[in-house]
């Protein structure tokens, strides 16, 4: 499969997609007090290590830009779009797995979900179901990712469908100071992705 990007969200396909106005704020707690990204992440990542999965072996996708280890970075504005989307690969011989949360409106609870699911599947192995496990991890199979000319404009732009000319733009701009091929990382490729998904979501609001 294409290998799916850290930063913007790649969202698998065949996943249903939570509609903005069903998503819920959350009660997702550290120590008593709000979660932050940096603590969603590393629920993600200890709940999958007590799997025998490695963190180089694994890939957060969120809207959310990334540190230089890769993982998203904290102290950002909300993201358009707060879905998450973990893939995963405990060895060569197995195939990459998924899992995708856009329940709630905050990417931190996301990730929490996302731990917390994966810690209740954790659970059957405890008791003594391994190969129940082994079979529902089987439905979280990683199917292949879009490629770039089949994913919708405003997941590119890490939008919302309904997004105004404005916000487009505002996107494209970031995304592009991102992504450009004299940036570091950047490449031809992406640019022409992100461009081709601004035109899509300024032709809808009949802009050239």
């Amino acid at each position: 499969m294409a290998s799916p990007t850290r930063y913007p969200l790649t969202w698998p396909e065949g996943w249903k997609r939570m509609p903005s106005y069903q998503r819920k704020r959350a009660t997702f707690k550290s120590q008593g007090k709000s979660l932050t990204v940096f603590d969603g992440v590393q629920r993600v990542l200890d709940e999958l290590e007590r799997l025998g999965v490695h963190q180089d072996d694994v890939i957060v996708s969120t809207n959310l830009q990334t540190r230089l280890d890769g993982l998203p970075r904290s102290n950002q504005g909300r993201p358009g779009d707060p879905g998450v989307c973990v893939y995963w690969q405990k060895s060569a011989k197995e195939p990459m797995r998924c899992m995708a949360v856009d329940r709630y409106d905050e990417v931190q609870d996301n990730l929490a979900a996302v731990a917390a699911t994966l810690e209740a599947m954790r659970s059957i192995e405890r008791h003594g179901g391994a190969a129940i496990l082994d079979r529902a991890f089987t439905g979280f199979a990683a199917l292949p990712a879009p490629a770039a000319g089949q994913r919708d404009w405003w997941t590119v732009l890490g939008l919302e469908p309904d997004a105004d000319v404005e916000a487009i733009r505002r996107a494209h701009r970031a995304l592009a100071a991102r992504v450009h091929p004299d940036r570091q990382g950047g490449s031809e490729a992406l640019m022409a992705q992100i461009n081709t998904a601004r035109d899509a979501g300024l032709k809808k609001w009949g802009v050239a």
